[in-house]
Order: C-alpha cells, then sequence, then structure tokens
C-alpha cells in the first residue's frame, strides 16, 4: 500500500518535515516515490507549503494520507 506521511528532517530537536508519497513498508525516513510539499512547525507562522494537485494525483490513484497528513492537506485547501 501506498500512504502519503510525513518524513523528519532536520537537526535534533529543531524539526522539520517533507510530506512525501512512499510504500507503507519502508521506514520512516527511508525511500520515497514523490516529495509533495514541506511542513514546518518550528518557524511562526507554521511554513506549509504542499502541490495541492500531485497530492490529489496520488490520493486518486490509491494512496492513503496518514491522519496528521490528511490534517495538513485540509489546511492547505482552506
Amino acid at each position: 500500500m501506498v500512504k502519503i506521511r510525513l518524513k523528519r528532517m532536520g537537526a535534533k530537536k529543531a524539526p522539520f518535515y517533507r510530506i512525501v508519497v512512499a510504500d507503507a513498508r519502508t521506514p520512516r525516513d527511508g525511500k520515497v516515490l514523490a516529495e509533495i510539499g514541506i511542513y514546518d512547525p518550528t518557524k511562526k507562522p507554521t511554513l506549509l507549503r504542499v502541490d495541492l494537485e500531485e497530492a490529489n494525483k496520488w490520493i486518486s490513484q490509491g494512496a492513503q494520507p496518514t491522519d496528521t497528513v490528511r490534517a495538513l492537506l485540509k489546511k492547505a485547501g482552506e
């Protein structure tokens, strides 16, 4: 199964995330099929940049977003 999830990047105690499409069996920071956005909760205001067209394409092909990513996509689509 293909999932849309967060990939942790950045230094210790200073994380930022990439929103990626990956096989569900790969590790959190492992190989990805596509990178579709970034999320940085440490910035004020929070930085969220998502390619909604690409996300919708992957969802239509059967990719399942995680709960966190689903909330971020909803926020980005406002």
